[in-house]
């Protein structure tokens, strides 16, 4: 057993307990917060709902408020996912929790399952061409092979 695997957590054989949910106000990663939730809520298991704040610094060099900006959207982030959880909370109890990172998207989505010691990782599907090509976050996390991942269209 290497270093590595000694230090990880053991993961239950019951169905996830913490399940990590990538969003960033996307349709897609919407889609893949609802499917989370409910994934959460049948299994009985935490939402960690994560947002990604981008650290770009080129735009603070030109003077950009990135870090105004990216807070902004995980503001209105949390305000939409408190009024959905809201409307159904009589219907639908799930426990969940709203978590800020910072960084590129895949090295945030990891620290934050790592940190969170999630069971599984669930994803929206990208909307960009160029993904195709290069990679998305998704095939990134799936690649690195230490939670299941879930990729929602």
């Amino acid at each position: 057993m290497t270093d590595q695997q000694s230090t990880r957590f053991e993961r239950g054989t019951d169905g996830p307990k913490v399940i990590v949910v990538g969003v960033d106000g996307s349709d897609s990663s919407l889609r893949a917060a609802a499917y989370a939730g409910g994934l959460a809520r049948r299994q009985r298991a935490l939402l960690a709902v994560v947002y990604v704040q981008p650290v770009l610094t080129a735009g603070a060099a030109l003077g950009v408020p990135v870090a105004d900006t990216s807070d902004e959207i995980a503001e209105g982030l949390i305000s939409d996912i408190r009024a959905a959880a809201e409307r159904v909370k009589d219907i639908f109890a799930v426990r969940w929790e709203f978590h800020t990172f910072r960084g590129d998207p895949y090295n945030g989505l990891v620290a934050a399952a790592d940190e969170l010691t999630a069971d599984a990782v669930v994803v929206g599907a990208s909307e960009q061409a160029g993904h195709r090509i290069v990679g998305s976050v998704a095939v990134r996390l799936v690649k690195a092979g230490r939670w299941p991942v879930t990729v929602v269209p």
